[in-house]
């Protein structure tokens, strides 16, 4: 058990479902703490039955704290975060910002627990599109070995923040209406269109987005040979990221054996039935801890090759729920 455990980004989309997983799951703690930006500082929220005070986020906000458990955008997490180690925390960080970094431990629970177990300092969680990746190669590399990914992501506004899932809705009803919207979140509109583009231009025509599925995934499965091509597209869906991924393994993997090895992986649930429109759809997977697959079948242009469709809430598998699940692991193991 902890004894006290901070959350960083308490009042926040990422930060109110892991306030809510907390209480549902009675993660083992003697206090909570809730820390936020000085604009939600103050405010009030109930914790099992409890009403707290949210305190602001400060340098020396942690005294007295072994866990923290952070949501927050890259740069307060630089800010912040090492005062936290400093002051002898474990932190669990939900930001881009520590994930490549050197001695920082990158961790999917269900995928390489071991790297959380002998981290010090700072953990980090990957991020959302990257983790439900993961989960489906895990059982794929350890039968067969991955050498090669392609993946095109098909990404929900709530990726964007409270502010994305905005832009679809009022943008939608701008476009319904013939009016015009500006939009904040995104750079062209949303509604009623597809956006290839998610981050900013890195090398070669890549985004940050897509380098981050190339880097992460290779650090997690702990393989740099792994090779990945992705495509980061925002689409008009509310919540949960979808992706259409095709596998190269060093030996083939029929689809029967693909849909066994994926059905006993912790996490992952298989819809798989075309005939009778069965597969992952956005609107079930909605609010579900689980990393959905379905579709799967052989790449048709590739021997080696095993083709599928992967569908994941990235407010919860995705960030909050890996987050909360990092905690567990560590909670399981204190002596």
């Amino acid at each position: 058990m902890f004894e006290t455990v901070a959350l960083i980004g308490a009042t926040g989309a990422v930060g109110r479902i892991m306030r809510q997983l907390l209480e549902e799951r009675d993660f083992p703690a003697r206090r909570f703490r809730f820390l936020a930006s000085p604009r939600s500082a103050g405010s009030q929220l109930t914790f099992k039955g409890r009403e707290y005070t949210v305190e602001e986020l400060t340098t020396q906000a942690f005294a007295g704290v072994d866990l923290v458990i952070s949501s927050t955008p890259d740069d307060i997490a630089a800010e912040y975060l090492p005062a936290a180690v400093d002051a002898g925390a474990t932190v669990i960080d939900e930001s881009g910002y520590w994930r490549m970094k050197d001695g920082v431990a990158l961790v999917i629970p269900e995928v390489n627990p071991e790297a959380a177990l002998n981290a010090k300092g700072i953990i980090a969680s990957p991020n959302c599109s990257t983790t439900q990746l993961v989960m489906a190669l895990k059982p794929l590399h350890d039968a067969a070995r991955v050498r090669r990914v392609i993946v095109s992501t098909y990404q929900a506004t709530s990726g964007a923040g409270v502010q994305g899932t905005a832009d679809l809705l009022e943008g939608s009803r701008a476009h319904l209406d013939g009016a015009v919207y500006a939009y904040k979140a995104f750079k062209k509109p949303i509604a009623f269109n597809a956006i290839p583009q998610i981050g900013s231009e890195k090398e070669q025509g890549y985004t940050s987005e897509e380098m981050k599925m190339v880097y992460e995934t290779r650090k997690i499965l702990g393989d740099d040979r792994i090779q990945v091509c992705p495509t980061c597209v925002r689409i008009p869906v509310s919540n949960c990221h979808s992706e259409s991924v095709t596998v190269e393994t060093a030996k083939p993997v029929s689809p029967e054996e693909a849909r066994e090895l994926f059905a006993a992986f912790p996490g992952i649930a298989v819809i798989d039935n075309l005939r009778e429109g069965l597969y992952p759809l956005p609107s079930e997977c909605d609010g579900r801890d689980e990393v959905f697959v379905g579709r799967i079948r052989r790449d048709l242009s590739n021997p080696d090759g095993i083709t599928f469709w992967c569908v994941s809430d990235n407010l919860r598998k995705g960030a909050a729920t890996n987050a909360i699940q990092i905690a567990e692991l560590l909670a399981r193991h204190r002596f």
